[in-house]
C-alpha cells in the first residue's frame, strides 16, 4: 500500500470523526442558544463540520487515487 493511500485513509477517518464531533456539538446548549438568538451555529461547530467535510473529501480522493498518481 502506498504512502498516499495511507494518508488518504487517515484523512478520511479524521474527517468523519470531525463531522461527528461537529454534529454532536451542534446539539449542545451553547449552539441551541446561538441558533435561537442569532439563527446560526457557533463558529467552532461550523469549523468542525466544514473542516471534516474537506478532510474527508480529500482523504477519499487520495484513497481512490485521484491525486498523487505518478504520471508516466
Amino acid at each position: 500500500m502506498s504512502a498516499t493511500r495511507i494518508v488518504g485513509i487517515l484523512l478520511l477517518i479524521l474527517g468523519v470523526v470531525r463531522i461527528i464531533v461537529g454534529v454532536v456539538a451542534s446539539r449542545s446548549l451553547a449552539d441551541n442558544i446561538s441558533t435561537v438568538f442569532r439563527g446560526r451555529l457557533t463558529q467552532n461547530t461550523l469549523w468542525y463540520i466544514i473542516g471534516g467535510i474537506a478532510s474527508a473529501g480529500l482523504g477519499l480522493l487520495l484513497t481512490l487515487g485521484v491525486f498523487g498518481r505518478k504520471s508516466t
